[in-house]
């Protein structure tokens, strides 16, 4: 027999709300927008709701939103596969330096962090190095058919942002697990090309509902129809711009590995235990 984890919150409509949230103050304002998303038409079953919902962008950060027949680019956001890295070394706590100012200056060379409006960014690499190059050549067939379509995107910064972490709360950190072992972490997505394609497609999708945003909740949750250009291509952006947050993230670790190896004495490997996951992201699922 299994326990339910969840509470359910009512809407007005045939759908609800559940959420994973015991214990956990939701703004009222988030609770409004959960409300609003669940009313949309093609919401499959019911909206759910994590412990770190709150307000986003016409729909909350922090929620599953599954839809059948329609997408809706702003729930998925500018962020476009924002997500986690993380891998075990063979290090030990006793094998870090009782400073690790040395290690944080190795990572804050190896890789680009950081933003400057106005100015050149610093962020981005002036003279991308030959994995940055190697992981874009990859990449740069599928950004081409997207620029095909979408011209302005050929502006973003793309190629420079490969191997980078960003701003907000974006983030590299040593860790040690609970027998002392020493992990690396980072968090990060598709940085600049991913916003560039999360910003276009949410204006084509404000754009193609001009006329029944009045009739929505929020104008953040226009929507793009299955079968519609705009759709398909939506979702091949989504997709590519998810393999590219993965890619950066891929490329961030290695140079942070580097970086460790060339500050710590003591040689390391990485165990095999990695993580690399989207927590903003989009995904086709068949549902019975």
């Amino acid at each position: 027999m299994s326990l339910v984890d969840y509470q359910l919150m009512e809407v007005a409509s045939d759908k609800a709300v559940k959420m994973w949230t015991r214990g956990v103050v939701i703004e009222e304002a988030a609770r409004r927008q959960l409300s609003n998303t669940a009313r949309m038409p093609f919401v499959f079953r019911h909206v759910a709701a994590m412990p770190d919902v709150h307000v986003g962008k016409g729909s909350t950060i922090g929620s599953v939103i599954p839809t059948q027949g329609a997408i809706i680019p702003a729930a998925v956001g500018v962020d476009i596969g924002c997500g986690m890295m993380a891998v075990r070394t063979t290090l030990t706590a006793t094998d870090l330096p009782d400073s690790l100012s040395g290690v944080r200056g190795a990572i804050e060379r190896a890789v680009p962090h950081g933003g400057a409006p106005g100015r050149r960014d610093p962020g981005a690499w002036s003279r991308p190095p030959p994995a940055v190059d190697d992981a874009w050549r990859l990449l740069a067939p599928g950004f081409q058919r997207i620029v095909d379509k979408y011209p302005s995107l050929a502006r973003t910064n793309n190629h420079a942002h490969v191997g980078t972490l960003g701003t907000g709360n974006h983030f590299i950190e040593v860790c040690l697990d609970e027998d002392d072992g020493v992990w690396f972490m980072l968090h990060s997505g598709s940085r600049g090309v991913g916003n560039a394609i999360g910003t276009l497609f949410i204006e084509l999708a404000q754009a193609d509902m001009r006329q029944h945003l009045a009739n929505l909740p929020d104008k953040d949750l226009a929507y793009l129809k299955e079968g519609s250009r705009h759709f398909d291509d939506y979702v091949e952006a989504v997709g590519w711009a998810q393999r590219y947050a993965r890619t950066n993230r891929e490329v961030m670790m290695n140079a942070v590995i580097d970086a460790v190896r060339s500050t710590i004495g003591k040689p390391f490997t990485i165990d095999g235990h990695a993580v690399n996951c989207h927590h903003n992201y989009v995904q086709r699922e068949r549902q019975s």
